[in-house]
This record gives structure tokens, C-alpha cells and sequence, in this order.
């Protein structure tokens, strides 16, 4: 194949040690000269590696993404200027079978990477990436107090804290427990007085304090993170607000997607590519000329969960999005919410590439879309229209 970059380099990353293959050119015409060396991922010695790539005049590198291990490499490889580093996703370079060494990956990673057939991952600068940290670990934090435990998961209503407050204080009489109950809830005061019956000793309020200060402290926490993501989020609040404009999507949804993908849309040339990056359209299985079912390939799951999320709300919402998810409901039949689900929110993330690529607000087509569509007359009239833009003549004389 014709060499594309004549001067590559491939690195297969470890936990301690990274191999380093370099390619170029050779002595004679078409000859390619090749050298391999290991190096420890202390940063001293990445530094070392990086200037022995410069020296070689090594304009490409490419590299897998390896768990968290890349992460010291490709900082210390974009400190350099004149290096392109390509993160690969390790998926795409699979070795030939029977040849898997850390040496021979990184010659495999060079080879491709000569005739151009490596294309890298999305990265996102900066700023972008600082947002991101922060979305994921406010999501860690919220995760963490809702998989406590029974008594933790029924503190979320001002009712619940209240009863937990009083049995840990002493208070052991049911009817008096479910009083404490508080608007919507006191319709339920009957079934609380039952479900409040039971032994409820010293050390249930020693676990039950435990559990709510710990809660206590996770909300916290996640009051600062919440600080913080506005003050970093502020430059992008133009793009918070377009995002905001399509149903389903609220400000921690504009947070999370603006962390994930950025603003700047000229990283994903379409809107498929963005959707097929985030692993929100269907899986691409074709064989002997025929298409067989292939299911959602694996993308960013920080962006689905917060689409899939994004979809059920939409679906409850009258705007055009919210028609489609119940006609896609109802296709799907029983169990099919989930099906639609995911559906809509690749209708979505095409939605939210255009808003951000226009940089213009969403236009809902409306709720009675499917209706107008529907209707026969409607269809005549579309295909009307299309027989004339193609420059036939169509008589709309009744026949006598």
C-alpha cells in the first residue's frame, strides 16, 4: 500500500513499560527502516521518549485506548507540537491471531498508521474536559446515594425524612410516624401506619443516622460540584440554552452532552457519525447482499444514558418528539417503552448535532405531524409537488 506518512510511530501502552515503534524511510527507495524501544511510564521518562520521537522526526503517533493507562502518554506526546496523536479505539487494530506481544502491537499500530487507514478518537480540549470530569463525578455521587440501602433510597421526600427523624429520636407510634406525613403523601397515611409497625431497636437508629449523614454529605458534596460546573459551563451558556430548546433536554442534560461532545461539531463531519460515535444507531451486519438485525454498537455511555433519560421525558411532552415515541410505542407493542426509548434519543442526538453545528434553536414540527402526514390528501398534494419539481405537467382537470 502507498506510505501516506513516512515518518509514524506506534505505541502499545502498559501499566509500567510502553513499546515504542518508529518507521521510516530507508536507505533505498521504497524500504522502510524500523526501531523499537521500551520506555517506563514515569513522566520523566515519557519526556525522554517524547524527545526521542521528535529527534526522529516523527510527525504521526498512534496509540490504543487502554483503560486509564493512556492518559500519562497522550499528555505527555501533545507537549510537543509537531506530533499528531491518533488515540485509537483498540477494537479497530486487532493483531493478527498468534502474534500478540506488546512489541509486535506497536509495529502493527506503525504499519497502519503509514497508509493512513487509523483514524482517532474524539479528545476534547481543555475545557471541555474539565467539564466532563465534573458531569461524571456528580453522576458517581448521585449514583452512590441512591444504591444505599432501603432506609437511604426513602429519604428523598422532606414526608420520609421526617419519620426517619423521629424513630431515630424515639418516637415508636406508628399513627403518630404517619402524621408527620406531608401533601400528596397524607393520602397514604393508612397504608404508612402499617408499613411504620415493627421493631425499630437502638441500633436501627445508629445504622438510620449513619445512613442520613452520609446522604447529608453526598449532597454536599454534589451542592459544590454543582458550583463548580456552572462557573466552568458559563463560557458555553450560548450552547446551554440552544440545547435547552429541545424537549426532554434540561440544564443538566445541556451540561452533561456540552461535556461529552463538546460545542465544536466540525469534529463529527454529520450527524451519523456523531450518533454512530456515540453508539445511539443500529449496528451495521451485512452479508451475502442481505441486512440482518444487528443491535446498538457500544459508544459513549454517559451520552446514551443521558438521551435515553432525555427520551422518556420527551415522550411525555406534546411536541413532535413526543407524538413519535408513542407511535413508536404502540408499533413495538408490549415492553417496546425501552425500543422507543432509545429511538428517540438517537432522534436527539441528530437534533442536538444540528443545533449546535446551526447554532440556531430547535423548530418542533408539532404534535399533530403523523396526523397531517397521515392524511391521504396531504399525500397526494406532497406528491404533487414532487412530480412538479422534477418538471412534469399534472392535470388536475376532474375526468368527465
Amino acid at each position: 500500500m502507498e506510505i501516506v506518512y513516512p515518518r509514524v510511530a506506534g505505541i502499545d501502552v502498559g501499566k509500567k513499560i510502553v513499546a515504542v515503534a518508529v518507521r521510516t524511510p530507508g536507505d533505498r527507495p521504497g524500504q522502510r527502516h524500523q526501531q523499537l524501544r521500551k520506555f517506563k511510564t514515569f513522566y520523566p521518562v515519557l519526556r525522554e521518549m517524547v524527545g526521542w520521537l521528535v529527534a526522529q522526526g516523527v510527525t504521526q503517533v498512534a496509540m490504543e485506548a487502554t483503560g486509564v493507562y493512556w492518559k500519562p502518554v497522550f499528555h505527555a506526546l501533545c507537549e510537543a507540537e509537531q506530533l499528531e496523536v491518533l488515540l485509537v479505539n483498540a477494537r479497530h487494530v486487532k493483531n493478527v491471531p498468534g502474534r500478540k506481544t506488546d512489541a509486535k502491537d506497536a509495529e502493527w499500530l506503525a504499519e497502519l498508521c503509514e497508509v493512513g487507514l487509523l483514524r482517532g478518537s474524539f479528545i476534547p480540549p481543555a475545557e471541555i474536559a474539565a467539564v466532563r470530569e465534573l458531569t461524571r463525578y456528580r453522576k458517581k455521587l448521585e449514583d452512590g446515594g441512591v444504591k444505599l440501602d432501603s432506609v437511604a433510597s426513602s429519604i428523598t421526600t422532606v414526608s420520609a425524612r421526617a419519620m426517619v427523624e423521629a424513630l431515630i429520636a424515639g418516637e415508636r407510634d406508628a399513627r403518630v410516624l404517619a402524621e408527620l406525613a406531608r401533601g400528596v403523601m397524607r393520602k397514604k397515611i393508612p397504608d404508612l401506619a402499617m408499613a411504620l409497625q415493627g421493631r425499630f431497636g437502638a441500633h436501627h437508629a445508629l445504622l438510620a443516622r449513619m445512613h442520613l449523614e452520609h446522604v447529608d454529605q453526598l449532597n454536599g458534596m454534589i451542592q459544590r460540584l454543582d458550583g463548580e460546573i456552572d462557573q466552568v459551563v458559563a463560557p458555553f451558556a450560548e450552547q446551554v440554552g440552544l440545547l435547552r430548546t429541545i424537549p426532554g433536554i434540561g440544564e443538566r442534560t445541556a451540561q452533561v452532552l456540552i461535556g461529552e461532545i463538546g460545542v465544536d461539531m466540525s469534529r463529527f463531519p454529520t450527524a451519523d457519525h456523531l450518533a454512530s460515535w456515540a453508539g445511539l444507531c443500529p449496528g451495521n451486519n451485512e452479508s451475502a447482499g442481505k441486512h440482518h438485525r444487528a443491535r446498538t454498537r457500544k459508544g459513549n455511555r454517559e451520552v446514551r444514558e443521558a438521551l435515553v433519560e432525555a427520551a422518556w421525558a420527551a415522550g411525555r411532552t406534546g411536541t413532535y418528539l413526543g407524538a413519535r415515541f408513542r407511535r413508536l410505542h404502540r408499533r413495538f407493542g408490549k415492553q417496546g417503552g425501552s425500543k422507543a426509548a432509545v429511538a428517540i434519543a438517537h432522534n436527539l442526538l441528530v437534533i442536538v448535532w444540528f443545533v449546535l453545528h446551526d447554532r440556531a434553536g430547535y423548530r418542533d414540527l408539532g404534535a399533530d405531524y403523523f396526523t397531517r402526514h397521515d392524511n391521504p390528501d396531504a399525500k397526494k398534494r406532497r406528491l404533487i409537488r414532487e412530480l412538479q419539481t422534477l418538471g412534469y405537467t399534472v392535470d388536475l382537470t376532474p375526468a368527465a
